[in-house]
């Protein structure tokens, strides 16, 4: 409804300016919309959202519905922070939702119904520090694993090397394969391979 200028009343009728920005609004998002690759189950992502894990250091298990109703949800945000966190201080860093929503997309295309194993989720400073010290190989100096945006885990119950092609195959950011030390490492920096 528009507005009768004469009267000040509104009058039934469309306003052809209002017509014709709303046109140009649909078109623009129209060419900007987004093709995320390795995003063709996008759709996957629009309900409710779960992660559960077992956290091979520390014993503890999580299932966190971290994301409903078109909402990240604290508390579950919280409880992954805690269970990803650096286990040799308890340093406690916000994970990256980008690397929930990678797990949780790459448990799905598993189809998997056990929880990921985590080896190490977010590492302190002084841990990273440490592990290059002590002549770990793998280690970088600036891992992804310093800003909680990187996971090393393994999935019971399925192959190693499928876990990794299926990582791989989602080209959502750096991919890892340790055979020997048995798990892959995903993160959400650029997509690379190692």
């Amino acid at each position: 409804m528009t507005a009768d200028h004469a009267s000040g009343a509104p009058r039934a009728g469309v306003d052809r300016r209002a017509l014709l920005r709303l046109a140009g609004c649909a078109a623009t998002a129209a060419m900007t919309a987004v093709v995320v690759p390795g995003l063709a189950e996008a759709g996957v992502l629009a309900g409710t959202r779960v992660l559960t894990l077992h956290n091979l250091n520390t014993g503890e298990h999580l299932t966190a519905e971290y994301f409903q109703n078109g909402r990240y949800q604290l508390d579950a945000l919280q409880a992954i922070d805690w269970i990803m966190r650096d286990h040799r201080n308890d340093q406690v860093h916000h994970i990256d939702r980008e690397l929930l929503d990678l797990g949780f997309r790459l448990h799905r295309l598993t189809g998997a119904r056990r929880p990921f194993e985590l080896i190490c989720g977010y590492r302190s400073p002084a841990t990273n520090a440490a592990m290059i010290r002590a002549g770990r190989s793998g280690v970088a100096r600036r891992s992804y694993h310093l800003f909680g945006q990187a996971i090393d885990l393994r999935l019971p119950g399925e192959s190693l090397r499928t876990l990794c092609r299926t990582a791989r195959a989602m080209r959502a950011g750096g991919v890892g394969y340790y055979p020997r030390s048995n798990f892959i490492h995903v993160d959400v920096g650029p997509v690379r391979t190692w």
